[in-house]
């Protein structure tokens, strides 16, 4: 399975018994907006809510961590997902926090998922039927969670990064932010990065309608940002999110998949101990 698919792909798939449909929709506080009074307002159709802040790691206050294995296997087995389903994630607002539904599952074992070039917006965009109303609850099934260790990275993971560069890390946030000049979005966090990290927001990978760039276009951004094959890669953003689409435009690319550094800029900025940098 791609990890990008098409609304026509999606249109001649759906009602097919093996797939498996997510509206994975995140907005930033900032941002005012309820994604699951959207969803049901209007999402395509058979498509269930994915909620990133649920299917996550309860004990810690770091927001939308990943579960452990157990709890995954239980939360993604409660929604409908077995491990033969093909999942396809999308979001309301085209390529942002789907890729996170993508990720969730690929930490866990499961490969065939996908997300939806253009989310939303471009399904509506090609003419994608709709519907209202709150989700057909799902029948439960059983996932088996196969923890792939290698597309995750903690905090201890990425301070020997920092400290002997033998990964290279790849931020995603905007610019302002990266290089200090804009301020964060949530209150009392500094803004800036990592030493060593490079800066490829990630709507630079993305085209005026929200689709992912093509891989020729992807290859050149992030050499420009002196990201190649010759080392490992970390994914990192504010919060684990956008960090998702990194990984995803880096395979599109054709270039090494990365480990998502989880905790991202929230957890790094808020320790103490951790060097920060500004360029701004």
């Amino acid at each position: 399975m791609q990890e990008l698919v098409s609304a026509g792909w999606l249109a001649g798939e759906l009602g097919k018994p093996d797939l498996v449909v997510f509206d994975a929709t995140y907005y930033l506080p900032p941002e005012g907006k309820s994604a699951t009074a959207l969803f049901e307002a209007a999402h395509i159709p058979g498509a269930r809510f994915f909620d990133i802040n649920a299917v996550a790691d309860p004990e810690t206050d770091l927001p939308h961590m990943a579960p452990t294995p157990g709890r995954a296997a239980r939360m993604l087995g409660q929604l409908g997902i077995s491990n033969d389903a093909r999942v396809v994630f999308y979001d309301q607002k085209g390529l942002f926090s789907a890729a996170r539904g993508w990720w969730l599952l690929r930490l866990f074992g499961h490969e065939r998922v996908a997300v939806l070039d253009g989310g939303l917006p471009k399904w509506q965009a090609t003419g994608g039927t709709m519907e209202a109303g709150p989700a057909t609850p799902a029948a439960p099934q059983t996932f088996w969670a196969d923890f792939v260790t290698r597309r995750l990275s903690g905090i201890g993971d990425v301070k020997r990064v920092v400290a002997d560069r033998s990964a290279r890390i790849v931020d995603a946030r905007p610019r302002g932010r990266f290089d200090g000049s804009a301020p964060e979005p949530r209150p009392g966090l500094p803004s800036g990065h990592m030493p060593g990290a490079a800066n490829v927001p990630a709507t630079d990978l993305l085209a005026a309608d929200q689709t992912m760039l093509p891989p020729e276009a992807l290859r050149e951004i992030f050499a420009k940002a002196g990201i190649d094959a010759s080392k490992p890669i970390i994914a990192s953003c504010g919060t684990g999110v956008t960090a998702c689409v990194v990984a995803l435009a880096l395979m599109r690319a054709g270039l090494p998949e990365p480990a998502i550094y989880d905790g991202s800029w929230t957890e790094w900025a808020a320790r103490p101990e951790t060097a920060k940098e500004k360029t701004a």
